[in-house]
């Protein structure tokens, strides 16, 4: 498929300006998660939560809403195009985030959480199908993996950013620089992103043909299995981010450290993306994959048998969880690429349908993950061994028991 936009001449931004754009998007809803983890338990308090674990609904529920209202912005994305439909969840956004820094109660703040995941769940979709109008095959690998890099920053900082705003005012507070930041984001958009859905693509808003599409988008074997794998790629990193303030700063003893360690586990995914961009071109977004897959089972296995004998150090916790992360940072952008691919005429919907199955699963699969949390790393380790699996079966089955090889999957839609 040609890259029509990518190859246009009238495009306004270079790579680097468009790639950072794409990333600051895609963070907010991320910032949304990880600006408040060190904040949870003061917010819980202040609120009244009940139980000690209610706190993991302020990330889960977001997650959960992200997920199911992910299937609305493409579809209005490839009928009215990705600018008027970006913009309005920027809005939205900004009007959320202000209003939840006034809540008295933590039901209304779980309703607005709610809220804020509705509109989120289009600036997690819409980049995609952006990136997807302008690349293809492993380049559009390589520009994922690049924003990815640049979208890792986010759960590097965010904790720091919350425990610093903590420090000086009150978790309010965080609330206000969220809904700065979606407003500078927007006023971004607003200036530099021109429409990149091509004319010819335009597609009816017509019920039948938007879930015509999603099924043809979630349904081809050929890509099913990454997929429904992005799904337990998803679930790894959740299942860690519900847990981590309580495994990490409370049961491990960080403390005041916790966002450090963290920041150190984002590092890792950042890193492993900044690999993937260098690599995924010369070696192809499958083979890069399914190597990544298999390391991050052999790790999970390590970390299950040392949790398991128990007495686990924050150490050796924080290689291990670190090794497993930077693995499964291969897996993300490659298996989106080798998804999205055959989808240019409905990368919309496309996207909507992948994001809505990746977000609900994920964040259903990391929230029982982090139901299940006893006050040890075990829970967490075995969870990953079990992913790890699922999805290896999962690619095998798209593959046709067939690892490492390259192909060509014709255009759909």
């Amino acid at each position: 498929m040609t890259e029509l936009a990518g190859k246009s001449q009238n495009f306004p931004m270079k790579e680097f300006e468009f790639t950072g754009l794409m990333a600051a998007m895609m963070a907010l809803q991320a910032l949304a998660i990880d600006v408040m983890l060190p904040a949870l338990g003061i917010i819980a308090q202040d609120l009244g939560a009940a139980d000690p674990n209610d706190r993991q609904l302020v990330v889960g529920v977001f997650l959960v809403s992200s997920g199911v209202f992910a299937l609305f912005p493409g579809p209005l994305a490839d009928r009215f195009g990705r600018r008027p439909v970006a913009l309005t969840c920027l809005a939205a956004y900004f009007v959320i985030c202000l209003a939840s820094a006034f809540v008295t109660d933590f039901s209304t703040l779980l309703m607005l959480r709610v809220m804020l995941g509705m509109f989120s769940a289009g600036l997690m979709t819409l980049p995609l199908a952006v990136v997807r109008d302008r690349f293809s095959g492993d380049r559009m690998a390589r520009a994922q993996s690049m924003i990815a890099m640049i979208f890792m920053l986010v759960p590097m900082l965010a904790p720091l950013l919350g425990q610093g705003i903590m420090v000086v005012s009150g978790w309010r507070e965080i609330f206000v620089v969220m809904a700065f930041l979606g407003l500078m984001v927007g006023v971004w958009v607003w200036f530099r992103l021109p429409e990149t859905l091509h004319s010819d693509y335009r597609q009816p808003i017509r019920p039948k043909v938007i879930l015509s599409n999603m099924w043809l988008a979630i349904s081809l074997r050929q890509t099913v299995g990454y997929v429904l794998g992005g799904i337990f790629v998803q679930a790894a990193i959740l299942g860690y981010i519900n847990i981590s303030q309580q495994l990490i700063a409370e049961a491990l003893g960080a403390g005041e450290w916790f966002p450090t360690v963290f920041g150190a586990m984002a590092a890792m995914i950042a890193l492993a993306n900044f690999i993937n961009s260098r690599i995924v071109e010369r070696f192809g977004a499958r083979r890069v994959s399914h190597t990544a897959l298999l390391a991050s089972i052999v790790v999970a296995v390590i970390h299950a048998a040392i949790a398991w004998r128990g007495g686990e150090t924050l150490l050796v916790f924080a290689v291990l969880m670190g090794l497993s992360m930077f693995a499964n940072s291969f897996l993300g952008a490659n298996f989106q690429s080798i998804a999205l691919q055959p989808f240019a005429r409905i990368a919309g919907s496309a996207a909507s349908a992948m994001s809505s199955i990746r977000l609900v699963g994920g964040a259903t699969i990391g929230l029982l993950i982090g139901q299940a949390y006893d006050g040890s790393p075990l829970p967490l380790a075995l969870s990953l061994v079990g992913i790890g699996l699922a999805g290896l079966a999962l690619v095998l089955f798209s593959e046709n028991g067939q690892l490492f090889k390259q192909r060509n999957v014709p255009e759909q839609g």
